[in-house]
């Protein structure tokens, strides 16, 4: 099969690669189209601490069922399918509390194993989600990413009543937006880009500028309350930090992001008290994707609708252009070419 290859940072390449066998409870997945994430671009520029190289990258994938392993059940051969890309052992305490987004051996398709940047990739029966009606491989493969927006609004409860502020409009803050404004909230938005930010006003999102004075503009807006709800969405350890001041007493932060590891966070402790806020981190997504294709096919997310696809061949420029500039693109996704 055709695959597109990482064999170490900066090096990447289209090539034949073995086709896959579906193992006990697996399934093989015909790819039919693979978004390209932040944590793709990390394997390609030698910035993600998990992977090993050479790796098949991708983790956002629709396809459709093509066959399965021994023992293995799930949706009919020719289903139509998104994988979910985290893969639990079952046994340990956040698996086995309903957490295996958390799983302490945790297996990642397209990190830990081999991902959906060719032409077949294999995944438990139990990760497929079967794509709805009218839905095309293309929108699909956005529910990875949107059910992470699900999962960050689960945990941050946001509802109707809601008014939250979401700090970085990249593609994850774009699927909170999305996600939140489906669910009725109030949404406001604010980055350091200026492109990103008309992104997320486009989108629906109230746009607040980034950068110096941030603080004061939010709370102009809230009377001096501060938000709700603040999601952080940047991996920058100031927006991380800066999230305390920007929300209100009794709010709830949920930080998305990810800083490098052993880098720490610094809180005032007082305020833990003072405000009694509620902070919670927010991992990928789990038993969220239900949700996700559901919002993706009712039209209520548009962010298809700015994204770019590729032909599987023009991965190696695709991530050549995004190292140099990563906001040289909203979204990339391959499509199959058969």
């Amino acid at each position: 099969m055709r695959a597109v290859i990482f064999d170490a940072p900066f090096s990447i390449r289209m090539a034949e690669a073995p086709k896959p066998e579906p193992q006990a409870g697996e399934a093989l997945v015909r790819v039919k189209a693979a978004g390209l994430c932040a944590g793709d671009l990390y394997i390609y520029t030698g910035k993600n601490p998990y992977v090993s190289y050479p790796r098949i990258g991708c983790h956002e994938i629709s396809g459709v069922v093509e066959a399965y392993g021994p023992g293995a059940s799930g949706p009919a051969i020719g289903t139509r399918v998104v994988v979910d890309p985290f893969i639990g052992c079952g046994y340990c305490y956040p698996c086995r509390v309903g957490k295996r987004n958390c799983c302490a051996n945790l297996a990642i398709v397209g990190v830990h194993r081999e991902g959906g940047f060719a032409d077949f990739v294999t995944a438990p029966g139990g990760n497929l989600n079967v794509v709805p009606d009218g839905l095309t491989d293309f929108e699909a493969a956005f529910a990875e990413p949107v059910a992470i927006g699900v999962q960050g609004c689960r945990r941050g409860m946001v509802s109707a009543q809601d008014m939250i502020l979401v700090l970085g409009a990249g593609p994850i803050g774009l699927a909170i937006v999305e996600v939140a404004r489906a669910h009725g909230a109030k949404v406001y938005a604010t980055d350091l880009s200026a492109e990103r930010l008309s992104t997320a006003a486009d989108l629906g999102a109230i746009p607040i500028a980034g950068g110096a004075g941030l603080l004061e503009r939010v709370l102009e807006l809230t009377n001096g309350e501060g938000m709700p709800v603040v999601m952080e969405a940047t991996g920058a350890a100031p927006a991380m930090e800066q999230t305390i001041d920007l929300v209100a007493a009794g709010g709830r932060i949920v930080i998305l992001g990810l800083v490098k590891k052993g880098q720490g966070i610094t809180f005032p402790g007082l305020d833990f008290t003072r405000k009694e806020v509620t902070i919670l981190g927010s991992r990928a997504s789990v038993d969220c994707f239900p949700e996700a294709l559901d919002l993706l096919a009712s039209g209520k997310i548009h962010y298809p609708r700015i994204a770019s696809s590729f032909a599987l061949g023009e991965a190696a420029g695709v991530f050549r252009k995004l190292a140099d500039n990563p906001m040289a693109l909203h979204k990339a996704v391959f499509l199959s070419e058969d």
